[in-house]
């Protein structure tokens, strides 16, 4: 007897960042789509995961799309804003962020989502897949379907589609890529088979207990192995405040001798669900022990806080409960799709010094065929010390940024199968460039660009590959619910009323942007307000060297921007002088995030 069998146009596997990103944007084109999640909640990185702290895009060119979207919605619903961190500009409750998901999902009339879906088999005839067979509810079903996306972020579906996929590193001499290990070094030295790719983590959230300790914030308290050097580079207050949350929350994700997991790896690629069990078991005592070893050295100023439901009772939908781990773990990296085109390390660096952009992904006819943009500036995480990374970071607004890069579409189309999209970290990418890919805002905005690309795949009655990438670019930029700019434009921020504009007229000419990023003709613009926003007054700064102080009546502020009008506007300081000025503090941080100047 056959499964029962059920119909979507677009299905969208996994619980990542990218699949509810891609799930939405399909059904807001106008596709029938079917997002299915191996677990309770719908966000991966962002809410499952316990990732609150994201890194990457925060400058506000960098905030459009879904991530720009979902950040407003954050900084909305928050009660004690967002600035609460010294790793990120942003830091929020997982249970925040789930909820905004679930409300844009169940907004959707196109959109179903099933939680608590086993993956079985994908079916594929020729170049094309057909369907899916799923355990959901204790049943079997086969479903139908038109486009398949991953959206995990290990790339779940690749195997078993049959489509070819990478894993782990690559030799310099095979791409030319600067950062890359030498194909002797990679047979040769034990490292490389000991750590076959990035550490994942397992997040464990804590909750703060009033004053920090005695010891104060440059002390070192001895942990247990394997955690003694955990709180040596920045002592104990700051390490447990690294990922500091609204509420007194902390999120411990903790890359120095802390949770970050390093034995083993591809047992979490094993065919075997036993192999994997084991791998997690090791990874959530881990981070236990991690979150058990600061709470003793705080003497109870950190203790674990219920942020995720039992994943026993998961199956209720509950946005809280009783578990201090994380719904699932922050896999940094996984398997990468053999796509029609390829992004390595070198498309991710800077065309010149400073605040520049790396060169822009063209066609055999010049034109642009970027979807999306990111900045991160690259980030490897393995055991020991830190991986020679080429710099691609400059200063910019008072702090480092990274310098932005674009990928192209054909990173998301598979080279082998018709009918298959990525929409999370494994899409087509190199090693070296994973650790500037792999961040959530980026994610949040090529998952659109993919959910995107399905829906007008469909209504033209087009293989993904033959999509024009003008009419997808063209689709991101007017989308009704969050526009998305396929081009990076240092000096546009998402609100400028010339915004569409000026992403329509590189698209249109690219020979009109600088290798800065800029275009001619950009009016002033005053950014909007924002909640918890006020107005700080005293002597501003600058030490020549791209950093900033505000020193008000109470205290002395180191002040950043993430506005282009204002960082100019810094740039061209050259003594002190007084100033009112509005903005958001971060006591934590600490820094003013400032926004505009008051006249």
């Amino acid at each position: 007897m056959s499964n029962p069998s059920e119909q979507a146009q677009v299905v969208v596997w996994g619980g990542g960042t990218g699949g509810v990103a891609a799930a939405l944007q399909a059904a807001r084109g106008g596709a029938a789509t079917l997002l299915l999640t191996p677990g309770p909640w719908l966000g991966g990185m962002v809410s499952a995961a316990g990732v609150c702290a994201p890194d990457g895009n925060e400058l506000t060119p960098w905030q459009s799309g879904l991530w720009g979207a979902f950040l407003r919605e954050l900084q909305r619903r928050e009660p004690e804003g967002v600035d609460h961190n010294w790793v990120s500009c942003f830091g929020y409750r997982p249970s925040t962020a789930e909820r905004i998901l679930r409300e844009w999902v169940a907004a959707e009339p196109r959109l179903r989502w099933w939680p608590g879906v086993r993956l079985e088999a994908v079916e594929r005839s020729g170049r094309r897949l057909t369907g899916l067979r799923v355990e959901h509810r204790g049943e079997l079903l086969s479903i139908g379907l038109q486009i398949l996306i991953d959206g995990s972020d290990r790339g779940d579906c690749f195997p078993l589609a049959q489509a070819p996929y990478r894993l782990g590193w690559e030799a310099q001499e095979q791409w030319q890529e600067p950062s890359a290990p030498s194909a002797k070094a990679l047979r040769s030295d034990p490292f490389f088979q000991r750590q076959p790719l990035q550490s994942p983590t397992w997040v464990v959230m804590g909750q703060l207990q009033g004053d920090p300790p005695a010891q104060g914030p440059d002390a070192a308290p001895s942990l247990p192995p394997p955690f003694t050097g955990a709180v040596e580079r920045f002592g104990l207050e700051r390490t447990i405040s690294y990922g500091r949350l609204p509420g007194g929350l902390v999120m411990l994700n903790w890359p120095l001798h802390g949770n970050d997991w390093h034995g083993e790896l591809l047992r979490g690629f094993a065919e075997h669900p036993s192999l994997r069990a084991e791998l997690y078991g090791e990874m959530r005592g881990h981070s236990l022990r991690f979150a058990a070893a600061l709470e003793e050295a705080s003497g109870g100023w950190l203790q674990r806080a219920a942020c995720f439901p039992d994943p026993g009772a998961a199956a209720s939908g509950a946005l809280a409960g009783a578990e201090a781990l994380a719904l699932m773990p922050y896999w940094r990296e996984g398997r990468r799709l053999v796509g029609q085109q390829l992004l390595l390390e070198q498309h991710l660096l800077p065309q010149a010094p400073g605040a520049s952009i790396a060169a822009l992904p063209m066609d055999g006819e010049g034109r642009i065929t970027s979807i999306a943009v990111g900045n991160y500036a690259n980030d490897h995480h393995y055991p020991g010390p830190d991986w020679p990374l080429a710099p691609k970071s400059c200063r910019w607004g008072g702090r480092w940024s990274g310098t932005p890069f674009a990928i192209p579409y054909g990173a998301l189309v598979s080279q082998d199968v018709e009918n298959l999209l990525a929409a999370d970290k494994g899409f087509s990418t190199s090693h070296m460039a994973n650790g500037a890919t792999r961040l959530q805002p980026l994610i949040f905005n090529l998952g659109q660009a993919a959910g995107a690309a399905a829906a007008l795949a469909l209504a033209r009655g087009l293989l993904a590959a033959e999509l024009p990438v003008r009419a997808l670019q063209e689709l991101l930029i007017r989308d009704g619910h969050a526009p998305a700019g396929p081009v990076p434009l240092w000096d546009t921020p998402w609100h400028h009323p010339q915004w569409a504009e000026r992403q329509r007229a590189v698209l249109d000419d690219p020979a009109q942007l600088s290798t800065g990023g800029h275009l001619a003709g950009l009016r002033e613009h005053q950014p909007p307000a924002e909640p918890h926003e006020r107005l700080f007054r005293g002597e501003l700064m600058v030490d020549g060297q791209g950093g900033y102080q505000l020193a008000t009546a109470e205290q002395l502020w180191p002040l950043i921007t993430l506005e282009p009008q204002l960082h100019h506007w810094l740039e061209g300081l050259d003594r002190p002088r007084a100033v009112q000025v509005i903005g958001c503090c971060n006591p934590w941080g600490p820094w003013l995030r400032v926004s505009r100047l008051m006249a």
